[in-house]
């Protein structure tokens, strides 16, 4: 009987380190449970090993689901900062002169300012986002803000001033400083 339970915890694939059973024999009269004892505590390993690899399995996919939903967010910016990039180009080409002087003094803003700034705000001189980290037409963070002469909240700043800090920061470091809606 006793050799039964241990060949069945085998078959089953239960046995996942060295373990002692003692085995009884039929002349041993100081027989002892140890046998249903250790069938036991292999249930438990067993189920133990199965519920660790269970949390495992659930980790790696949550994981898995953050990144693909990451890529699904930063493959939508792009689209809508190429869909901002055609409609500002098409928008350029019908005032043909982008730089003119608009109604209230601020200038025209240029097609690939535009484009990003309907990308990170959706043209929003007010938006704040990433916790309140990024703020503005254009998700100025306070370091960067200042970097090219802003002082104060970027996102209470006029949205002329927030247009001509971006261009002097496109000016310095092109579109990388918007590494999703600049490319």
């Amino acid at each position: 009987m006793n050799r039964k339970v241990l060949a069945s915890a085998m078959t089953v694939g239960v046995l996942t380190a060295p373990v002692a059973i003692a085995v009884a024999d039929e002349n041993d009269t100081d027989a002892t449970p140890t046998p249903a004892t250790n069938a036991a505590q292999l249930h438990e390993e067993a189920r133990t090993t199965v519920d660790a690899k269970r949390a495992s399995a659930r980790s790696e996919a949550r994981l898995k689901a953050k990144a693909e939903r990451k890529a699904k967010a930063r493959k939508r910016a792009k689209k809508r900062a190429k869909l901002a990039r055609k409609q500002a180009a098409q928008g350029q080409v019908a005032t043909a002169a982008p730089q003119q002087q608009q109604s209230g003094g601020s200038t025209a803003t240029p097609g690939h300012l535009a484009a990003i700034a309907a990308c990170e705000s959706g043209g929003n001189p007010s938006a704040v986002g990433g916790g309140g980290a990024y703020r503005g037409k254009y998700q100025f963070d306070q370091q960067t803000w200042a970097s090219v002469g802003g002082s104060g909240d970027p996102a209470a700043a006029p949205e002329a001033e927030q247009d001509q800090r971006a261009a002097m920061l496109y000016a310095k470091a092109g579109s990388s400083p918007w590494p999703v809606c600049g490319g």
